[in-house]
């Protein structure tokens, strides 16, 4: 039932029942009286009237979006009005009958007043509260939702950012193997298309399982080998459990370009890499060692920057990131991820070892 249906329901069976009591209670004193059955019917078309134009009021100029303070003097003068109004209609209120009900029965007159205003205020409280409390709902509903937009467009411009910045280099070193090697030239241009798609469709995904980003990763270290050659050797290993481990698109490749560029490119006769993944109290760690030291790593670049970021706006502080002088000549770039899929023992059973020197 739509919220419409609901207000007038409730409009009619409550004000129905509330003038019926009051005719019962009177019938039941004084007898039947047909008058004042017309004028309870009235009173119902009256109550429902005047409330129903009080509602189009708070919401014509909203003020369920004013402060408190001013919603309840709005809401009090609104209740007097409101009871004056039936007070009228259902008592004479010319010079005479004010004068002589407030020389011989002043309680009761004003207890009628007050009754009138009483009914009143009870309705006009209970919307009055209602569209103030859904009001309220709404706006946190809105600034929640505003915020998490904004979190996704943030994502989606760390994303953007995440593009190789290796694409030229690669592309010369392929034109390089056209003429010395085609068969490793043609599977260059393969590995290079596959990461250039990767990185485009990281804007459309938040994440993607450990094994695609591997594949990503491998593809990369191929084509930089192609420009290194024996100045640069790798090694990947993933504990088959974290395969099916969601991490964000393109993170792990910017991280291992991050330690080729500040770390293994800088040695004269290069050095090694590795990239190792393993579960820890239930959470994915992957660590990223390359040769070098942390001096010559760029731990303010926009890369390193932008990991901590995304990790912050995927998984919050359950996530971390760091990067390290483990040992003399190793650097090592540590994540920490909790875990964000139902898949993770999908695996085959093979363990994935690569290892090129």
């Amino acid at each position: 039932m739509s919220k419409s249906r609901i207000y007038w329901t409730l409009q009619i069976i409550g004000w129905t029942a509330l003038m019926m009591y009051e005719f019962v209670i009177y019938t039941a004193e004084y007898g039947f009286d047909l008058e004042y059955f017309l004028l309870s019917v009235a009173n119902i078309f009256l109550a429902i009237g005047l409330t129903h134009v009080y509602r189009l009021i708070v919401r014509r100029w909203n003020w369920s979006t004013l402060p408190l303070p001013r919603l309840a003097f709005r809401v009090i003068v609104s209740v007097i009005i409101l009871g004056a109004i039936m007070s009228m209609v259902n008592i004479r209120l010319d010079h005479d009958t004010i004068a002589y009900n407030l020389a011989n029965q002043p309680f009761a007159f004003w207890g009628y007043i007050s009754a009138w205003c009483k009914n009143m205020l009870t309705w006009v409280l209970a919307y009055t509260v209602y569209h103030y409390v859904e009001q309220t709902r709404l706006t946190e509903l809105e600034k929640i939702m505003l915020k998490t937009s904004m979190r996704e467009a943030e994502a989606k411009v760390l994303r953007s950012q995440l593009n190789p910045h290796f694409t030229f280099n690669a592309l010369n070193s392929i034109r390089a193997l056209v003429s010395e090697d085609p068969t490793k030239a043609q599977l260059s241009i393969t590995q290079l298309s596959n990461i250039l798609r990767n990185s485009l469709l990281a804007d459309r995904r938040k994440t993607v399982e450990l094994r695609e980003e591997l594949k990503t990763v491998e593809d990369y270290l191929e084509l930089e080998k192609v420009r290194y050659e024996e100045r640069l050797n790798y090694k990947i290993k993933a504990d088959p459990p974290t395969l099916y481990w969601q991490v964000p698109p393109m993170m792990l490749q910017t991280l291992v370009e991050n330690g080729i560029k500040h770390g293994v490119s800088k040695l004269p006769r290069g050095g090694r890499l590795t990239v190792e993944s393993s579960l820890q109290n239930n959470e994915l760690m992957i660590c990223i060692k390359n040769t070098g030291t942390l001096g010559n790593t760029d731990s303010g670049g926009v890369g390193l920057l932008n990991t901590a970021e995304r990790l912050s706006i995927l998984y919050g502080k359950e996530a971390s990131f760091r990067i390290y002088q483990e040992e003399d000549n190793i650097v090592c770039s540590e994540i920490i991820i909790p875990m964000l899929s139902d898949g993770l023992m999908r695996y085959n059973g093979q363990v994935p070892e690569r290892n090129q020197v």
